[in-house]
């Protein structure tokens, strides 16, 4: 049992209250249904935006995400994407036919540097497919600018960073597209979830369909499943698939979870956010990186990277850190560099991860540690006084 584990307490009794109540009903609702599309709706106004849609998982909003852009782009084209990330943000490239072109990360936010990005863009460039890591905002105004001006979509991977903000918008809010994760460890909970959220209405009626078969009586706009019905009349109209697509819905349980969970969300990212400061003031600055771009920040977890590659401080920390019951995560998000992983091989040139130094550092020299609304300052103290004592 971990003293310190990555998560504690991300589901309340009054979570599970409610879910109850639910199922002691005569005949209750269990799949995909009033208390899903509640969800949706209340999560789309937390966020600000016009329309979500509430699936089993975070990596299943990268998916569809994904399956939208491929029906946009029939003939494929390269997607910019991370290189420190969860392994589906590059696999969902892979997987909807696209080529994966990698910029190194920004160290002060963890996220792609917007130069990298700019950098790498040619008259292949389908998107920009940006994760937000960890709770900080990957974004500045000129590259949402440039992205615009050279009108290529931004899509963002908001999975580790509910809440976050740029220039006081909510992450998620800002790109054509965005994806979050209710997994257990992550800011809100609903046991497995995800939603993808947009303000285009023809998006949304194809991540409706996308999310259930294909099928078009899926879709909540009367003149598109007319329109389908008109030009196939030798097909049932309950049975029209419109795309050879996924089912990735969620439950009624999920979205009960979730609806609970918004309610004290943003109290959670204010206790999340003062916990990361009292972490980073209270670290050994001449050893660990304290210089993280804060503002607008929503944080997932303390970040502890090494300043220097440093071989022998790594293993006395790990050793230190397993001692005193710390739970911890090396590589930080997803492990560290993804270029360097086996599904990647024959698909980037040999030791293509060395073209990302900045990467490469946190992959080696670089950890995440647990950071969760209940933990008290005495507590984050006495984390700190475990980690400066390595």
């Amino acid at each position: 049992m971990m003293k310190f584990p990555l998560m504690r307490n991300n589901i309340l009794r009054e979570d599970l209250d409610a879910i109850i109540r639910h199922l002691q009903q005569d005949d209750p609702i269990l799949t995909n249904g009033p208390n899903c599309a509640a969800f949706e709706a209340e999560w789309s106004q937390w966020l600000g935006v016009k329309h979500s849609v509430f699936v089993n998982s975070g990596a299943s909003a990268n998916l569809l995400s994904m399956a939208v852009l491929r029906i946009h782009h029939p003939d494929g084209g390269e997607v910019i994407v991370p290189p420190l990330a969860w392994v589906s943000d590059v696999a969902t490239v892979l997987q909807n036919g696209f080529t994966p072109v990698f910029a190194d990360i920004d160290p002060r936010t963890l996220a792609m540097a917007p130069g990298e990005i700019l950098s790498k863009i040619t008259d292949r460039t389908r998107a920009v497919f940006l994760t937000h890591v960890q709770g900080f905002d990957g974004l500045t105004d000129e590259l949402i600018a440039e992205l615009e001006r050279r009108n290529i979509p931004l899509i963002e991977d908001v999975c580790e960073s509910h809440g976050a903000t740029h220039n006081g918008v909510k992450l998620g809010s800002i790109g054509w597209m965005s994806n979050f994760s209710f997994y257990y460890a992550h800011h809100m909970s609903t046991i497995e979830g995800g939603m993808v959220c947009t303000n285009d209405s023809k998006v949304y009626q194809q991540l409706r369909m996308l999310r259930s078969h294909g099928m078009v009586r899926e879709s909540t706009d009367p003149d598109l499943k007319a329109g389908y019905i008109a030009e196939h009349p030798d097909l049932n109209p309950d049975f029209i698939f419109a795309y050879p697509a996924h089912n990735v819905r969620n439950t009624e349980i999920g979205a009960i979870m979730g609806r609970s969970q918004l309610k004290r969300l943003d109290a959670n990212v204010s206790r999340r956010t003062a916990n990361l400061h009292r972490f980073l003031a209270r670290i050994d600055s001449t050893r660990y990186q304290t210089d993280f771009l804060l503002e607008g920040s929503s944080n997932y977890a303390f970040n502890l990277i090494l300043k220097q590659a440093d071989d022998a401080l790594v293993q006395r920390l790990m050793s230190t850190l397993r001692a005193a019951g710390i739970e911890f995560r090396r590589g930080s998000a997803g492990g560290g560099n993804q270029v360097r992983q086996p599904y990647l091989r024959g698909i980037v040139p040999k030791d293509h991860h060395l073209q990302f130094p900045k990467t490469d550092h946190v992959h080696f020299y670089g950890f995440y540690i647990g950071n969760f609304p209940d933990l008290r300052d005495s507590e984050v103290d006495e984390i700190c006084d475990i980690v400066n004592a390595a």
